[in-house]
């Protein structure tokens, strides 16, 4: 089974949410430091859709300033306009496997779609 992670190596959470991933067998890990490398902003919509969460519910508000620009009540495009800008915005981690997309917090999440 293929598994990609929009990671972040400074976060624990996306750290331990690799390990598990890195310690299943028959899963091949793909990284993506997402914020080297971020992902589109259709792309970023499809992984909320498929994870049945709106982009709302994807935004990292601690140690951003999401709540400040009024992002934590914005429309769904602006949010994702936003977080295509500006990666930093995307609560992590996003884990995508043919099983579906979670986002890994708490970092068991992943095993939904394992």
């Amino acid at each position: 089974m293929k598994a990609t992670i929009w990671h972040n190596p400074k976060c624990g959470t996306s750290r331990n949410t690799l390990a598990i991933l890195q310690d299943t067998d028959g899963v091949d890990v793909e990284v993506i430091e997402y914020l080297q490398e971020p992902p589109s902003r259709d792309k970023l919509a499809q992984l909320y859709r498929d994870a049945g969460l709106t982009p709302s519910e994807g935004l990292r508000i601690r140690g951003t300033d999401a709540k400040e620009r009024g992002l934590t009540d914005a429309e769904a495009d602006a949010v994702l306009d936003a977080m295509a800008a500006e990666p930093i915005l995307i609560e992590r981690p996003l884990v995508e496997t043919d099983k579906g997309v979670r986002l890994c917090r708490p970092k068991e999440k992943v095993s939904e779609i394992l």
